[in-house]
């Protein structure tokens, strides 16, 4: 019968070998410590991240890769039950966006209604922020007791980008106190630096569409106005931009409005 040491990873009775599950002793997922010596684990998890970020790049929106950096954190992140990309418009408007349940979505409501929170604090002012108890959390008082009601004992807040007053965090949450440790955070912080880097492709390859679409929208209505009224390309986007100003409206949405309408949009009046 083999011996266990404390502080050994245990053999499994079945094979005498030690276990290379995705979950550790605790049943929480991702990969312990033990897994690897900390040099090759740190490797092997660049290398996966790297892969990921890679495959996350054919995929359509920014959201599906959120979305998918959030799987792989639950699945690499020691300690990690549920998780979420918490975007903050105007350092005070908060959302969820790849959440993986419906407690990201439930904390990031909190810390928008109560004005305060580790995600805010990580995102503002230092790049990691961990909770080890949200039942002993004296940093934010009101959010950590409202939090706790919530189902989050633990809380781990990792910077992804600043915009001017515009946001992401990375965060991550326990069901269990003291769930996240040093190792948590450094897997944490390589999942978050290929999150922040696939997100900016996305979000340049989501703005060029976008710009292209537009592009080719207004196209689209120049010439029907040249054809209608027998007038230069230059006098068309002239058209347009007139109407833009007259029904305060984006001049691709009046370019929109002319294609499926065949008319440009009415002035709008005060009232």
């Amino acid at each position: 019968m083999t011996e266990h040491n404390e502080g050994r990873v245990r053999e499994d009775p079945a094979t005498g070998e030690a276990p290379v599950t995705g979950e550790d002793s605790s049943g929480r997922r991702g990969k312990p410590s033990s897994h690897h010596g900390d040099d090759d684990r740190e490797r092997d998890l660049a290398t996966e991240l790297a892969e990921l970020a890679r495959s996350l790049q054919q995929e359509p929106d920014s959201d599906a890769v959120l979305a998918g950096f959030v799987h792989a954190a639950l699945e690499l992140i020691p300690g990690v039950d549920e998780g979420s990309v918490s975007v903050v418009i105007g350092r005070k408007n908060v959302g969820s966006r790849g959440s993986s349940g419906d407690l990201p979505a439930r904390i990031d409501a909190l810390q928008m209604e109560t004005g305060e929170g580790p995600c805010l604090e990580a995102a503002y002012e230092h790049r990691t922020v961990r909770v080890p108890d949200m039942a002993h959390e004296e940093r934010w008082p009101l959010f950590a007791q409202r939090a706790t009601e919530a189902g989050a004992r633990g809380m781990l807040s990792i910077q992804l980008w600043v915009e001017g007053d515009d946001l992401g965090a990375l965060n991550l949450y326990s069901y269990e106190a003291n769930a996240f440790t040093d190792e948590s955070e450094n897997v944490g912080l390589l999942v978050a630096s290929h999150a922040a880097v696939a997100f900016a492709e996305a979000e340049k390859s989501r703005q060029l569409h976008a710009a292209v679409d537009s592009r080719d929208a207004i196209g689209q209505a120049k010439g029907i106005l040249m054809e209608r009224h027998k007038v230069t390309g230059d006098q068309a986007f002239f058209v347009l931009s007139m109407a833009s100003q007259r029904s305060n409206t984006k001049l691709r949405d009046v370019a929109d409005h002319l294609i499926t309408s065949g008319e440009l949009p009415a002035k709008k009046t005060a009232g």
